[in-house]
């Protein structure tokens, strides 16, 4: 193959293949200096995103970055892909694609019709020749709408995992946290919790435990065990009232099977929860967490750049009709996304990919403690994903969890997006929070009830 070619201030830079050209048009990012993989200059950068920009988009159908023999994240991608949704813009490169989005023909509608079109080479190729506005601006136009008890992801609208981990599973502990989170009208995305230890008959019990403050309060959401997916399998098999089906994946097969997981056991997972038939508004029922680094730190990322890694793992979601995805962006660590203005730019990067490939994209806004970043970067990201059009966040007391000692979003974060961008709850639980007068709408602002609810003053009562 000849590779490709740019010239930038009169030096000819020379990209043996396309993987290359993906992985040095990549803004700079620590983990594709740590894959030796990035452009060694902002010269080789920008000579890199001018080639990219000249590309057509159906050289991605034609060149593979990760051989289609040897790797099923590839073949799904190529075999799944849709000629006629892609019609619109086969005949366009990456730049003219880019020029192609801002502008009003990509209408909401326009972009739902396409996604099946698209592959996540050609979208993270896009991406990677975007200003943070245009990821923003084109993001917010797409909606992915999805369903179990409560509707998720409609325009003007922003729902909130509550996640209420606890260092020791202890029941009163996830209990009192639910309970704060519901007070600030968190929870409707999920109830999530990350379990402490991953043993069957402990996940049964969380389950139950959930099940039962759903059922009790008769809350419009959906309760999750982040656990393995074969173990959501057993638990199934165990007669556990389980809603959602969560496992974390990857973009490629080799990243996957250090998960321990392949494409037949999710979709063994997703039928698995399909016979629950638990949901009530629709049956979105599967919960992907991603993010970027994964491949990489698995040694599965075959030289492709972590970025596009990641949005390969949206293929992988997108064809077990999620009710959520979410990148855990900046928890991998500094080795793979550096500070606050790499982990900024990659939650953007990662909700524009997913959105436009038709994923429910939601995004936990994390950054570890050894990480240069801190609350006022995830506070920007924040504000720039709720403009963007998020599906979801997440929420936790006071930012800090416990359990996976990592920083995030908190409750009151969810009130400050909410009230400061005129965003609702899921329409359900929107409903059930007035009702219960936890949260109202007040002359275009989300307002907190005047005083407890008499249900939640006697739960807290019993758990002190």
């Amino acid at each position: 193959m000849a590779g490709y070619a740019h010239s930038v201030g009169g030096t000819n830079w020379r990209f043996d293949n396309l993987r290359e050209v993906m992985a040095k048009a990549s803004p700079a990012r620590s983990g594709d200096y740590l894959a030796e993989v990035a452009a060694g200059s902002d010269a080789e950068r920008v000579a890199a995103q001018m080639c990219l920009a000249q590309i057509p988009l159906k050289r991605f159908l034609d060149e593979a970055l990760i051989p289609y023999e040897t790797d099923e994240v590839t073949r799904l991608i190529i075999d799944g892909h849709d000629t006629e949704a892609f019609a619109p813009v086969s005949h366009l490169t990456v730049g003219d694609f880019r020029n192609w989005l801002l502008g009003d023909v990509a209408d909401e509608a326009a972009l739902k019709a396409l996604a099946p079109g698209l592959t996540p080479e050609m979208v993270a190729a896009v991406s990677k020749i975007m200003r943070v506005q245009d990821l923003i601006l084109v993001a917010q136009k797409v909606r992915v709408v999805t369903r179990f008890r409560n509707t998720i992801g409609l325009r003007g609208r922003m729902s909130t995992r509550l996640q209420p981990n606890h260092p020791t599973d202890e029941a009163a502990g996830i209990a009192a946290s639910i309970v704060d989170g519901l007070l600030y009208g968190n929870g409707d995305a999920v109830i999530g919790i990350n379990p402490a230890t991953d043993s069957t008959s402990g996940i049964c019990e969380l389950l139950k435990m959930l099940d039962a403050i759903i059922q009790r309060y008769e809350i419009p959401t959906q309760g999750c065990i982040l656990t393995h997916v074969t173990t959501s399998i057993e638990a199934i098999n165990r007669g556990a009232p389980l809603d959602l089906v969560f496992q974390s994946i990857a973009g490629t097969e080799a990243a996957n099977t250090s998960f321990g997981i392949n494409l037949a056991v999710l979709q063994e997972g997703y039928e698995a929860g399909l016979s629950q038939k638990r949901g009530t508004v629709g049956d979105n029922l599967m919960y992907f967490e991603t993010g970027q680094g994964s491949a990489l730190s698995a040694n599965a990322h075959h030289g492709v750049d972590q970025q596009t890694c990641e949005a390969r793992a949206y293929a992988v979601a997108r064809t077990f009709k999620p009710l959520l995805v979410n990148t855990v962006v900046g928890f991998i660590g500094p080795e793979y996304l550096y500070n606050g203005k790499q982990i900024i730019r990659a939650g953007l990067e990662d909700h524009f990919c997913a959105k436009l490939l038709g994923v429910p994209m939601g995004c936990d806004i994390c950054y570890t403690n050894h990480a240069e970043a801190d609350q006022d970067d995830m506070d920007v990201l924040l504000t720039l994903l709720g403009t963007a059009g998020i599906n979801f966040i997440m929420g936790i007391p006071g930012s800090d969890d416990v359990m996976l000692n990592y920083q995030t979003t908190s409750f009151h974060d969810a009130l400050y997006l909410r009230q400061s961008l005129g965003l609702k709850p899921a329409p359900e639980f929107e409903e059930w929070l007035a009702k219960m007068n936890i949260l109202r709408q007040d002359g275009g602002r989300l307002q907190m009830g005047s005083e407890l609810p008499a249900v939640f003053r006697l739960a807290l009562e019993r758990l002190a």
